[in-house]
């Protein structure tokens, strides 16, 4: 049986599933990300504190455009923080004010990202849901480029 845009609907329900765990990861990544642009201090104070403007920017366009996916695929997105704190990987970053820490924290969360979002391209593939697939695989080469970038930063 498949839904309107043509995919079964079984296999989007587990991908709208995996879609809302990646959706409380962003939730969760962009609220530390403007966490460490409010509060950076430091010698680094100006690069960082773009770079983390640009990030949190990007991640709130993402997060509109999962939510957006999950409803495409005929589900509903989740939208409290309550449940976005019981699915996400990404943990709430408490110390904001240390650039290098902040970057490797960035790190860490890119990490557990990019790995939903491949769990999520193989899952996009199986229901051949191209759509899906096109924005994973958007993410993950945009995502593997900052890591690289925040990378070579610490070094």
């Amino acid at each position: 049986m498949t839904n309107f845009i043509g995919l079964d609907k079984e296999k989007s329900q587990v991908l709208a599933e995996k879609l809302n765990e990646l959706l409380a990861d962003y939730s969760i990544f962009y609220q530390n990300i403007r966490g460490y642009h409010w509060n950076i201090t430091g010698d680094k104070f100006f690069e960082l504190h773009d770079k983390f403007q640009e990030m949190y920017e990007d991640l709130f366009v993402k997060i509109d455009e999962v939510a957006e996916r999950i409803k495409t695929l005929g589900h509903t997105p989740n939208h409290q923080f309550t449940d976005y704190l019981k699915l996400s990987k990404v943990k709430e970053s408490t110390e904001v004010s240390d650039g290098v820490k902040d970057v490797k924290d960035t790190l860490e969360s890119l990490k557990i990202i990019i790995s939903l979002q491949r769990e999520i391209l193989d899952l996009s593939d199986d229901a051949n849901d191209e759509g899906t697939n096109a924005l994973m695989s958007d993410y993950i080469s945009e995502q593997e480029k900052l890591v690289w970038m925040y990378t070579a930063y610490i070094k």
